[in-house]
Order: C-alpha cells, then structure tokens, then sequence
C-alpha cells in the first residue's frame, strides 16, 4: 500500500481520501508549497501526524462519507471511519525541504498522475522518472514489448511472462536461480513422482487481490480451461499429455489425476497460474488487455499502458513464501536500445535496473558503477517457415536457409561474440543435450547445392521479423547471406506484437524470424519442446501449416513415448531421435542461442537474479 501526496500552491481547501470495499487506502493530502509524490505507508506513518488534513472523505461499500474540516495526530489505517483526534496544525515553518529530510524521501521523483481510485495510479510514460530503490519503489527498464496477451495462459511476451510471475501464482513455482521447486498456493511440494495422482491443499489464508479467498474452485476452473481443446490455450500442450484432470475434493483441497506418472509435473505445474473464477469465467478479452488483472500473488498491477509502462504495488495481504520486498514497481518497456540504457547510465538513472543489455554497453555500464550479469540458457532466435508457401514446403529449400547464414560473423558482430551457433535445438547446458545429426554450419557452397537440386534460384523473399534490439542487430547479416547465395531479401521488422497478430490469423508469409525462450517455463526437454512442437499447437498448425503432415506425425509419437518411458537410458534415445528430426525437417529451428544480460545499481537493489530468459524476476531482490 502507498500514498500520494499532491501540493497546492494556495492554502490548503481540501483533502480527499477514498478507501474501496476492499479495505485499500489511497490517500491525498494538499500541502502548501508541496510537488506531488507517492510514498509507500511506513514512511506515510513517519510523518502523518504532522499533517494538517482538511475536509476528510471517503467511501467504502460505493456510499461516500465526509468529516468536518481536521486535524489529525495519525490516519488510523485502514479503518479511516475511526474519530480522528485534534492536534495543533503543521507548523508553516515546517517547510517542504524539512518534509523531505524528515521522510527520507530528497529527491524522490514528481509527476505520480492520479490515485488508484481515480485512474489507476502509476505514470503514463515512459518518460517518468522512477523512485529510489532505497525507499522501497523500484524502476526497471525491460527490453521487450507490454502490448502482447496479460492472461497468464495465453502469453509468450518476455515482458508480461514477467509480470505474470509476480502478480499470480502456480500451485508449486519454481526458483529463477536454483531451478528448485517449492510450494506456493499449495502447502506443500508433492514428493512421489511415480504417484498417479497428487492431493495438494492450498495455503491457508491465500487470498485474491480483491480480498476474495483462494478455494478449490478456481484451480479446478484454472485446470479446466488449461486442458479443454477447444479453448487451446498456449500452455495447453504442457499438460494435455500427461494431466487428465483436476478435480475438487473440498473448499480447500484438489486432486491432480495424470494419465501417467510424470517425472516432470512438479516443476510443470508452475506453469498454470491459478486465477479466480469469480473475476474471469466469460472475460478472457479482459484478461488479455490488462483490463482485468486479479491474481494471489505478492504484487497487485497498479496500472498497464500497452507500449509505455506497467506498474505494481505490494499486496500487503499476501502471505506465501516470496512476499514483495518494494512497496511499489514501475517497469517501462523500451525497446530501443539507447533508450534503455541512458535508463540505467549515469548519477541521474531514471532505472535501477535494466534487461536484455548488448555487450557493446557493457564497459561503459560497469565504468559507471553498474553490475552488469549474464546467465547462458535457452534463448533463441529462430526462423520459422509457412510450409505451404512455395518452395519452403520443401525440406532442401529450408536447410538451405540455414547453412546460407553466417552465423560466426552475425555472433561476432550484432552480438560481441555472447551467443553460440545452436548445435541442436537444445542449449548446450540442457542436461538431455546431444549434438544433432544435422548441423546448420556456415555453409554456403551446400546451400547453393541444395537450392539447386530444388529447382529455386532468384526467389524474392521477404523476412518478417520482430523488432527486439538484437534481432534488429542481426538482421543486415541474415539478409547479406541470402543475397550471397542468390535471394532478394527484403527484411520487415516490426513489433513484435503486430508480427504475433498476423501469426495468429493464419496470414501468409514466407520466413519470420523471432527471439523465443520456453525456458521462462521451465526446463525439462519435454517442455522446451512441445513449446513448438506439439499436435494441435500454434506454432505447428496455425503458423508453420505443419501439423499434419507424416514428418510431424512422426516427431509427435516419438515425444509422446519419451515421456512415458520411465527407462533413463531408453528415455535419452527416444528424446534424442525426435531431436535429430526436428533439426532434419527446420520448420521451426534455432540459428542461434544467445545469452541474456541484465545491468543494475547495486548501490540502490540487491540480490538481483539474472535470468537465462527475457524478463526479470526481482521476488528475492530487495533495497540495498
């Protein structure tokens, strides 16, 4: 919970504070002389009674309630209907500097735009300037698009993956360092993987942010949309194969019934974020926008402006395991890479902490006093193909795409050499890797071969591509490889958000390149893969036009027989054969693997984790 303070130029005429049903304060104070700023409630403690508070009012239960004009030695909180006691007013020589002193809040940041009752709260801009992380407010500046899907089983944006993870909550969720389960709703992380079905009760107390009990119900509502076909969600294909159902044993209890024992499903489960049934059952649009953003975890969304900035709040009712560390957060979304790093730069940063920093910054950030940390996993970029668009519905014309790439000199150049040629679709950390029969080494002489034997030569093509800044940097050497071996390549970038649009829909396209990580999801080889490759998914059926054919069918049940088998070594044969087909058949394959760097001041937040994946996940960094 936090307050915002707004000044009046003229003498104080009134002060309103508006309490909803929910029992969440949001309280203005005019000031003489004062700039508008946003305090979090220790500090507003500290100094309310010192205020002079005129004309009090408020609502609660939507019936508005006013006081004559007061004087108060301490709001009592939350419960503002309680008398207030009559103190002697603020001194007028009490004047703005001293306030500042006096709640350690110099130099803390105008322009916080409106209240929570009012509008939302939070800045509108990327142009804000975030707080100090000493006072508990946090800034961070991530390199990736706000404008995709916020419904928690529908994202693959790196930014609102982000944001998911600390304003929901799985039953069990998963360490961003370790890798190590624990529980979350659940009380506990179920032990027997050999188990047909898990009974997992959730933790006593665990609420919504509105105030509303976490039951049963709504992890069985969760569970049902998750696996119903028809809806097929992003993260269906997680658990279609392995979860059967989910069904409710009391208010407080459920019981996971698998169609096999899954090794995998503890750490799977922190996939499925559990949301209220009350607030979503018919309103996924508002899901999706933002418009409706209702979870259990330590972070309530205090405001979402698509293509600006998304801000949270700590939820101070939040009683599970990873409770918020900062008062308030404000994330700006800049995808420009100058942008983002004048951000974190300098004695003046608007940004404690940023993502997604290309090596070339990285002398100048660490000179300035900034960490700047990286951690090699699974992101990637990847090419992808419209299968029935000739001549990329056949095999030799898609290897031929690879092998044309000079990928050595796009990792030297775009990328200061922090990246490796992928080698197979797994990162080379990956405990199931293997390298792949097929390696898309630089190559050109074999890929003029192969476009040869297919009958193709100068093909005009056009790359549809994300804008994320990397890509962008990589993309003038993808374009001069193709030339080379006889394209005429034009290159396409956009949004990220728009080139997901047109995916969706089924347009037509010839190549569309991308940067991807399941490993926000986790990383056993089964997810990582069925991430893409799955029967039915959207990356398979909707935009490769894939799905259907032999080869996929193939890969499909070679999967599917990985997972049950319960063999390790016969295990690591089955992943290792439907691998080395998804590199043969390149519909949807890595050129490279890139490792993630992620800068901050460690002056003002500690105990950072930077992720192998886009995003940040800040439930254990905290105020230095």
């Amino acid at each position: 919970m936090s307050y915002v303070i707004r000044a009046a130029p003229s003498p104080v005429n009134s002060t309103s504070v508006t309490q909803s049903s929910s029992m969440q304060v949001n309280a203005l104070f005019l000031i003489p002389n004062l700039s508008e700023l946003e305090v979090p409630r220790r500090e507003f403690r500290r100094f309310s009674r010192r205020f002079l508070i005129h004309n009090v009012s408020y609502a609660t239960s939507d019936v508005e309630h006013r006081t004559s004009p007061i004087h108060s030695p301490d709001v009592p909180l939350p419960a503002l209907e309680a008398a207030l006691k009559n103190e002697r007013p603020l001194s007028s020589a009490f004047t703005r500097r001293d306030l500042f002193r006096y709640t350690g809040l110099l130099g803390a940041a105008a322009g916080i735009t409106a209240t929570l009752a009012a509008c939302g709260g939070g800045p509108s801009s990327t142009s804000v300037v975030g707080g100090s992380a000493s006072t508990g407010d946090l800034t961070t500046a991530i390199g990736y698009g706000n404008d995709q899907s916020f419904d928690p089983m529908q994202t693959a944006s790196g930014f609102l993956m982000a944001a998911v993870n600390h304003v929901y909550e799985g039953l069990l969720e998963n360490d961003p360092g370790t890798g190590e389960t624990y529980a979350a709703l659940a009380q506990a992380v179920p032990t027997d993987a050999t188990a047909s079905s898990w009974t997992m009760k959730i933790r006593d107390g665990a609420t919504w942010h509105d105030g509303t009990p976490v039951t049963s119900d709504d992890v069985v509502f969760t569970f049902d949309r998750i696996l119903d076909p028809q809806q097929n969600v992003l993260i269906r294909s997680f658990f279609s194969s392995w979860l059967q159902s989910v069904t409710k044993v009391d208010d407080q209890t459920v019981t996971l019934n698998f169609n096999y024992p899954f090794s995998a499903a503890a750490q799977r489960l922190s996939i499925a974020k559990i949301m209220p049934k009350h607030v979503f059952d018919g309103h996924w649009d508002e899901a999706k926008s933002g418009a409706l953003v209702v979870g259990s975890g330590p972070y309530k969304l205090k405001s979402h402006t698509p293509k600006s900035n998304t801000a949270f709040e700590a939820y101070e009712a939040y009683n599970g395991p990873r409770p918020a560390n900062f008062a308030t957060m404000n994330w700006l979304s800049i995808v420009d890479t100058s942008s983002r790093i004048a951000r974190v730069s300098g004695n003046n940063a608007g940004a404690q902490l940023a993502d997604n920093i290309p090596v070339a910054n990285v002398p100048t950030l660490t000179s300035g006093g900034r960490t700047v940390e990286g951690n090699p996993g699974m992101n990637l970029m990847y090419l992808l193909f419209d299968t029935t668009q000739a001549p990329f519905d056949d095999v030799r014309v898609r290897q031929a795409m690879f092998y044309a790439i000079n990928t050595p000199k796009m990792i030297e150049i775009a990328l200061g050499g922090k990246a490796a040629p992928a080698t197979s679709y797994l990162y080379e950390r990956n405990p199931d890797y293997a390298r792949a029969s097929t390696v898309y080494s630089y190559d050109p002489d074999k890929a003029r071969s192969l476009l040869a034997s297919a009958g193709v030569s100068g093909l005009d093509l056009t790359l549809l591509s994300t804008n994320v800044s990397w890509l962008a940097d990589c993309l003038p050497t993808i374009k001069e490889s193709w030339d080379a071996v006889g394209f005429n390549t034009t290159l396409e970038p956009q949004d990220t958000s728009a080139m997901v649009s047109k995916l969706n829909s089924g347009q037509k396209f010839q190549i569309a390149a991308g940067t991807s990580n399941p490993q926000a999801f986790g990383s056993d080889v089964d997810l990582l893969v069925r991430y893409t490759y799955s029967k039915g998914g959207l990356w398979t059926k909707t935009y490769a036009k894939w799905d259907d054919t032999p080869e996929a069918q193939k890969i499909y049940a070679t999967m599917d027989e990985a997972t049950r088998e319960t063999d390790p070594a016969k295990r690591s044969t089955l992943v290792q054969s439907y691998l080395n087909q998804i590199a043969e058949n390149a519909v949807y394959y890595p050129v490279l693997h890139q490792e993630l760097l992620t800068a901050w001041d460690p002056k003002k937040i500690a105990d950072v984790t930077p992720l192998p994946y886009p995003g940040v996940n800040l439930l254990q960094a905290k105020p230095a």
